[in-house]
């Protein structure tokens, strides 16, 4: 499905840059192909706001090519942002009220970080919750990742996430559920998963409440579960979107905190992530960190160009694979909407004859 680079938004221009497909808008406006319109409520701190921008629309944009995909990334005033960040969303993201009042045909949300134990004391629960409001009956389907995949199914199903005992993070082999969902077609029985969260909802808190786990692992728990109407909304616990560094990127943040004193022990390992050559390098930048501190020196830099070549990814394929069908039933639900709302005869709780 090509992009539509339809505003200024850089990624576009860095994603034509490495090879994607990524129209004009005035080349887009002389194809004779079906526009769908999703909107991408990025709710990610400063740090990471581009780089997860950049992940999901090249996960929109690599998909099979049914339709132009015109993206509208939009965020929330009541995320505390730094000064860069503004002006990033003030020139290229759009306001939640246009969306509103141009439509949309789905929806993705992302993650967040919290300061509180409970998710509806964020200052973000209010005005999040006032767009899954209007998309529950606007939308074809919500995409959930990781946190916002935890406040959904607190809004919709009062489930409560809970604290691990320590992060899970890392890559996880899964497995899917052979239901023959829509979701799942042709996907790989067993596929990997980054995961790298503090709380966690299980499997009978889904099951529980009348939801639908499509993969899970054992090591990690649900990686992709889904409403009881199959596919209004889908939760993803994981990060099919990460590229293959993300991890270690968030690693080498929290070993650089440790080194600044911001945290009181360095961090583990991801776990799967890093091949055992990793740790070789790791022990001697430790050493070297350490004798740097003493000696009252600059710390030596960080070696993520050395790991950067021993990492792999093994979950892009399968997580894109995911994404283009959630886009095709996107697609197929959006163009029966538009021809006749439901046809005569149509169940309305199943409108393209899911359910077997």
């Amino acid at each position: 499905m090509p992009l539509v680079a339809h505003n200024s938004l850089p990624t576009f221009q860095r994603l034509k840059e490495s090879g994607h497909e990524v129209l004009s808008l005035d080349r887009a406006m002389h194809q004779d192909i079906r526009e769908l319109h999703i909107g991408f409520l990025n709710m990610m701190p400063d740090a990471a706001l581009a780089a997860t921008e950049q992940q999901f629309i090249r996960m929109v944009g690599s998909a099979n090519p049914i339709a132009q995909f015109y993206i509208y990334p939009f965020s929330l005033p009541a995320l505390n942002r730094g000064t860069e960040a503004e002006a990033h969303i003030a020139n290229h993201y759009f306001r939640f009220e246009q969306l509103k009042e141009q439509g949309l045909d789905a929806l993705i949300i992302t993650g967040a970080n919290v300061a509180n134990p409970f998710l509806d004391q964020e200052a973000f629960w209010g005005p999040l919750m006032e767009v899954v409001s209007w998309a529950d009956k606007n939308v074809a389907s919500i995409l959930c990742s990781c946190l916002a995949t935890h406040a959904l199914l607190k809004h919709h199903y009062g489930i409560d996430r809970q604290p691990l005992p320590r992060k899970q993070w890392g890559i996880y082999s899964h497995r899917i559920n052979p239901s023959g969902h829509p979701l799942l077609r042709d996907i790989n029985t067993r596929f990997d998963v980054p995961h790298s969260r503090y709380n966690d909802i299980t499997r009978e808190q889904l099951e529980g409440a009348g939801l639908t786990v499509l993969a899970a692992s054992d090591a990690a728990g649900v990686h992709l579960a889904v409403s009881p109407d199959l596919f209004r909304t889908v939760y993803f616990q994981g990060h099919p979107e990460y590229d293959a560094v993300s991890i270690l990127k968030e690693y080498k943040r929290e070993v650089l905190r440790y080194f600044c004193g911001e945290r009181e022990t360095g961090p583990r390992y991801p776990e799967n992530y890093l091949p055992p050559e990793a740790e070789d390098i790791m022990k001697r930048f430790f050493s070297a960190a350490r004798n740097a501190i003493q000696s009252g020196d600059e710390l030596p830099d960080f070696p993520e160009d050395a790991l950067t070549v021993l990492v792999d990814n093994t979950w892009g394929d399968t997580g894109r694979a995911i994404v283009n069908n959630w886009l095709g039933l996107v697609y197929q639900l959006t163009n029966l909407d538009r021809r006749q709302q439901f046809m005569p005869g149509v169940n309305p709780d199943d409108p393209l004859g899911l359910r077997q």
